[in-house]
């Protein structure tokens, strides 16, 4: 039998239990424990995240980064290319929870459906016009069409998207409180993994018949 004054302490454990789980998932990644801990990119040492270079040997090259300064290069099926500035990339981002990424677009191009599994997006348009859309878990989409200068979000692990609906080129810089956010490419993943998923799961779910599926692989190579 629990006595009165048992049960009173098991509620109040219970209680700051319920307090303390929601802090764990405010930010994506965890916050970090010095002033900073640039990677250490050559270790074989596998963390969630990357050793920390000694400091020593961390220089001021290590917190700045030109990459997002090109327009890359949109020859390919979608037309359009990102640039990550993630910590692979910026190693001065390891610990600190954020990245950022350039999108570009040929006219029509088109960052296809993915998500980041483990950040949220916010971005704002540099150049030209993009319908930016996603879809909640709930199936409904959201969409509007951005122009120069207006931001958007992505809740975290939603699929979404960015086309270039303009007369010009486009581009556009997104923001990730991940120091490696990944994607999941939607049609990479489905007709494009290593290795392929079989065509009778394709087949159902798309309620289409084996040539169908098998031209669409076509297109990516796979």
């Amino acid at each position: 039998m629990i006595s009165s004054s048992g049960s009173s302490f098991y509620l109040l454990c219970c209680l700051v239990v319920l307090l303390i789980l929601p802090f764990s998932s405010l930010s994506s990644d965890p916050d970090s424990l010095q002033d900073f801990c640039v990677a250490n990119l050559n270790s074989s040492i596998s963390v969630n995240g990357f050793p920390c270079k000694p400091d020593a040997e961390v220089t001021s090259h290590d917190f700045f980064f030109n990459g997002l300064i090109k327009e890359g290069n949109t020859t390919n099926v979608f037309g359009s290319k990102v640039t990550t500035g993630n910590v692979l990339a910026f190693p001065g981002l390891n610990t600190l929870g954020i990245s950022m990424n350039r999108v570009d677009f040929a006219p029509g191009g088109l960052n296809p459906p993915h998500s980041h599994p483990r950040a949220t997006e916010s971005g704002v348009v540099i150049e030209g016009k993009l319908l930016v859309g996603f879809i909640s878990t709930n199936n409904v989409f959201y969409s509007k069409v951005l122009t120069a200068g207006q931001m958007f979000v992505i809740p975290k692990g939603l699929v979404h998207f960015q086309l270039n609906v303009g007369e010009g080129k486009a581009h556009a810089i997104a923001a990730f409180n991940s120091q490696l956010p990944g994607a999941e490419v939607v049609p990479l993943n489905l007709f494009a993994s290593t290795p392929a998923i079989p065509n009778g799961v394709l087949t159902k779910a798309f309620q289409v018949e084996d040539d169908v599926i098998n031209a669409i692989k076509s297109k990516f190579g796979s």
